[in-house]
């Protein structure tokens, strides 16, 4: 399929600055996998204190990321965009991994593979890497549920 710029990951995801961490959709194939991208800027806010001498991605922000990147596979798959009713949950994680840091500069590309979407409960596998190399990896749920109080 097309690849997607922010505005058309925003018509999916409800993240907004400085929480949206998905700067590109590459490539995606529904109900299979997709790559994403993410711009590593010296200018991310957490920067400031993680750490002031030595600049590094938390390890969470690079999950959170890899859990949006496969939120929007299982959002495209599924034909559900933002209708603010609805909202695809990080539901679980296993096997994490961190194998080198995250720093300004980088470009993190998401390698996201779907292995099961069942009632908007959806099961990935997801690899962050730079320059090739892997960053992180994991196994990640997501589930879509109704927002309570929502429109």
């Amino acid at each position: 399929m097309e690849p997607m710029n922010i505005e058309q990951i925003k018509e999916y995801l409800p993240h907004r600055y400085p929480f949206l961490l998905l700067d590109r959709i590459v490539e995606w194939e529904k109900d299979r996998r997709l790559v994403a991208l993410k711009n590593v800027t010296a200018n991310e806010p957490f920067f400031q204190g993680h750490f002031p001498h030595f600049a590094v991605m938390p390890g969470v922000l690079v999950i959170e990321a890899m859990a949006q990147a496969c939120a929007m596979l299982g959002l495209l798959s599924l034909g559900q965009k933002n209708d603010g009713r609805h909202v695809y949950y990080f539901a679980g994680i296993d096997g994490a991994r961190f194998k080198r840091p995250v720093r300004p500069g980088d470009q993190l590309v998401f390698e996201i593979e779907q292995l099961r979407l069942s009632r908007g409960l959806g099961k990935f596998n997801a690899v962050a890497r730079v320059d090739g190399a892997v960053a992180a990896e994991a196994a990640l749920l997501c589930v879509l549920r109704p927002v309570e109080g929502g429109p």
